[in-house]
């Protein structure tokens, strides 16, 4: 299990914060944080390439990532 930091640039408002905090839940996801302020999705998760996929299956694209 790795600690991320995704920037996600395309995320703008509260209905964004939401969306993306939908799509984490259903992939089964439970410790992260989305942070509209910094437009990042701080997340530890096994699955960092399905966590990337499902973000852009809703339109919300990670631009990059950073471990930490």
């Amino acid at each position: 299990m790795g600690k991320f930091i995704l920037k996600v640039p395309d995320m703008s408002c509260k209905h964004c914060v939401m969306r993306i905090t939908k799509a984490l839940e259903e992939l089964g996801e439970k410790n992260f944080e989305v942070k509209l302020e910094s437009k990042t999705v701080e997340i530890e998760t096994e699955n960092l390439e399905n966590v990337k996929a499902k973000l852009s299956e809703i339109d919300y694209p990670v631009e990059s990532v950073e471990s930490i």
